[in-house]
C-alpha cells in the first residue's frame, strides 16, 4: 500500500490545527482504503502553542507526526517537511496543504484517487470546471488571482494546465520530487518557491492531472499573501520562462544568421547559370503541375537553404547545443551529413514553396522573399524538432531508452 504523506506547515495556528487533525484522522483519511496516510505538521515554534497541540493529538493519533524548527518563509518549512517524509517517514508521495482550511479536507480523497489512477502529480485547481474561489472576495482580489495565474500560465506555456499559484498539490517521490534540488529552489522563504516546484514537478512527471478545488477563505486571521509575494511570484515565473526558452532563443537567433544567409544567396544565385543549368533539365515539366521544378528560383532556393543550413550546423553545435557539442573531425562529418539528411525536409519545403510562388506570381526579387518568409515558420518547425529528436537528441522519443 502507498504512504502518502500530507505536509502541512504551521505557524500560530493553533486555532484551525485541532480541527483539522479531527476531521483529516475522523472523517477523511477512513475514507481513504487504497493508501496509507499520514500528516506531518511543520511547526516553527508558533508561540501560541501550535506544537503542544500536535503533540498532545500525537499519543491519539499513530500517523501524526510533527517537526519543530526555526521560522525561515514557508518555503523552508516545506521543503524541511519533504525531506523529512522522504528520508524519515518513507512516503511515496507527499501532499501540500495549508493548515487554515483554504485547502479544504474533503478534497484530499480526490487527490489521493488522482494518484492511484496513474497521476505523478495531481493539482488542485480553482479553475476547472468543479473548482472555486471564495464568493467572499473583492472582486479585485478575484482579478488578481486569476490574470496572475493567466500570466503565469502564458509564461510558462502550460496552457493545458489551469492552475499554476494553487498551493494544494501531491506529488511522486519516485522520479518526480527526489529528482529535485529542494535546498536550491528560488525564493524558498515566500510564496513564489510554489511556481518553481510546480515547473520542475511538470517536468519531471510522466502524468499531471488536474482535479477541482474548492478555495475557501482563510476562517482565522487574514491572508499572508501580499503585493510583495505577487512581484516575487511573477519575478520567479519570468525567470523560468526565459530559462526555459533559452535553447529556444538560441534556436532562433541561428535560424535569423541562416535567413539572412538564405534571403541574401537565393539573389545571388537566382541569375547565375549553375541555377539555369540544373532547371534546365526539367522544361519538359513546365506547364503541368511540377513545372516549378524547371523553374530556376526553385533550384536558387535549394542553393540557398543548403548554405543556410551550413551556418546553422556550425552556430547551433557550438552555441545553442553546447552542453551536448560534437567533437571531433570525423564525428563532426557525421553529423554534418546527418544534419543534411534530416534538414532535407527543410530544403524541400523551401524549394517547393518558391517555386510554387514563382510559378503563380511571377519570378520577381519580392516574391522569391515572400516565398522565404512563408516557409520560414514550416522550416523552422521542422528543423527544431528534427535537430533535439536526431541530432543532438535532447527530446527522447517514448521508445529510444
Amino acid at each position: 500500500m502507498q504512504k502518502i504523506v500530507i505536509v502541512m506547515p504551521s505557524y500560530n495556528e493553533a486555532d484551525n490545527i485541532t480541527r483539522m487533525i479531527e476531521e483529516l484522522f475522523i472523517k477523511e483519511f477512513p475514507q481513504i482504503k487504497d493508501a496509507e496516510m499520514h500528516l506531518l505538521v511543520v511547526d516553527d515554534n508558533s508561540p501560541d502553542g501550535t506544537g503542544k497541540i500536535v503533540k498532545e493529538k500525537m499519543e491519539k493519533h499513530e500517523n501524526l507526526h510533527l517537526l519543530t524548527g526555526q521560522k525561515q518563509g514557508l518555503g523552508w518549512a516545506y521543503i524541511r517537511g519533504f525531506k523529512y517524509a522522504m528520508d524519515k517517514l518513507g512516503a511515496d508521495a507527499v501532499m501540500e496543504m495549508d493548515a487554515d482550511f483554504q485547502h479544504p479536507p474533503r478534497f484530499v480523497k480526490d487527490m489521493v484517487k488522482a494518484y492511484s489512477d496513474g497521476a505523478d502529480y495531481v493539482i488542485g485547481s480553482r479553475y476547472i470546471k468543479g473548482g472555486s474561489v471564495p464568493r467572499q472576495w473583492a472582486l479585485s482580489r478575484k482579478a488578481i488571482s486569476y490574470f496572475g495565474n493567466l500570466f503565469i500560465r502564458l509564461v510558462l506555456v502550460k496552457p493545458k494546465l489551469h492552475d499554476l499559484t494553487t498551493g494544494f498539490r501531491l506529488m511522486k517521490v519516485k522520479g518526480v520530487l527526489d529528482k529535485i534540488d529542494l535546498d536550491n529552489l528560488m525564493e524558498p522563504t515566500r510564496f513564489a518557491y510554489k511556481v518553481d516546484l510546480l515547473y520542475q514537478c511538470i517536468k519531471n512527471a510522466k502524468k499531471t492531472v488536474e482535479v477541482p478545488l474548492e478555495f475557501a477563505p482563510r476562517t482565522k486571521e487574514q491572508s499572508k499573501f501580499n503585493p510583495k509575494e505577487m512581484i516575487s511570484t511573477f519575478k520567479v515565473a519570468i525567470i523560468l520562462g526565459i530559462r526555459d526558452k533559452k535553447r529556444f532563443i538560441k534556436f532562433g537567433t541561428v535560424g535569423f544568421t541562416g535567413y539572412i544567409i538564405n534571403a541574401v544567396a537565393l539573389e545571388l544565385f537566382s541569375g547565375t547559370a549553375i541555377a539555369s543549368t540544373f532547371a534546365s533539365f526539367f522544361t519538359v515539366l513546365k506547364g503541368t503541375v511540377l513545372g516549378f521544378i524547371a523553374e530556376p528560383s526553385a533550384w536558387a532556393a535549394g542553393i540557398a537553404a543548403e548554405l543556410a543550413i551550413i551556418n546553422n550546423f556550425t552556430f547551433n553545435n557550438i552555441w545553442t547545443f553546447k552542453a551536448e557539442k560534437i567533437k571531433g573531425f570525423f564525428n563532426i562529418v557525421r553529423k554534418f551529413l546527418e544534419f543534411n539528411l534530416a534538414a532535407l525536409g527543410s530544403v524541400v519545403i523551401q524549394f517547393v514553396v518558391i517555386g510554387l510562388m514563382v510559378v503563380l506570381f511571377g519570378d520577381t526579387r519580392l516574391i522569391r522573399q515572400l516565398g522565404i518568409l512563408v516557409s520560414l515558420p514550416l522550416v523552422l518547425s521542422f528543423n527544431y524538432t528534427m535537430y533535439n529528436l536526431f541530432i543532438w537528441k535532447t527530446w527522447k522519443l517514448p521508445w529510444r531508452k
